[in-house]
């Protein structure tokens, strides 16, 4: 990441409101509740609404996102609900971590194999990575996301992710969207 892409995810969520919507990704919403809470890394946090959406829920949470505007939207959101929330400001890419997670969130963030080795290593005993994503096959067969084949995810670059932790779920799955079809990508992987 550069200050160059700080600063343009700055000034995208200074232009609006809500970047995203408020609720969280169907497949975070589906996975968390078989979770016992415990620590959770929020990874490109953006305006929070994974962060808050898991705080809510008994988890004790780290967001962390390289725009200081995008977190300060979720940090002003999370005090109006009560909650207690960690907000960090850095790069993923160079950030060190005073602890594991139970859980570690990355959601529609691109993300190289050097950081995915990073966050692997962020997972508790017991904790799982789950990533959600754009998958690769959108560009073709999908609507919306990114239209970089660099930006996106498929099944064998998840399945190298995952390194040493067990593969518990890796699929594409399809998102209705108001412009048709999107195709995500899911992994949940655990720490053994």
């Amino acid at each position: 990441m550069t200050t160059s892409d700080a600063a343009q995810w700055d000034r995208r969520y200074a232009e609006h409101d809500h970047v995203w919507r408020a609720e969280p990704h169907e497949e975070v919403a589906a996975l968390v509740p078989d979770l016992t809470p415990g620590a959770a890394l929020d990874v490109a946090a953006g305006e929070g609404r994974h962060a808050i959406w898991l705080a809510e829920r008994g988890w004790d949470v780290t967001a962390i996102d390289f725009s200081g505007v995008g977190l300060a939207k979720g940090e002003a959101e999370a005090t109006r609900r009560g909650l207690a929330i960690d907000w960090v400001v850095d790069d993923v890419t160079t950030w060190q971590a005073p602890r594991t997670y139970d859980l570690v969130l990355v959601s529609f963030m691109h993300v190289t194999a050097d950081v995915f080795t990073r966050l692997r290593r962020l997972v508790a005993p017991g904790g799982h990575l789950f990533v959600v994503g754009h998958a690769l096959r959108n560009l073709t067969d999908g609507v919306g996301g990114p239209q970089d084949p660099a930006m996106l995810l498929d099944v064998p670059q998840l399945r190298t992710a995952a390194g040493d932790l067990t593969v518990l779920r890796l699929e594409e799955v399809e998102r209705t969207t108001p412009d048709g079809v999107a195709i995500d990508i899911v992994l949940d992987a655990r720490r053994d």
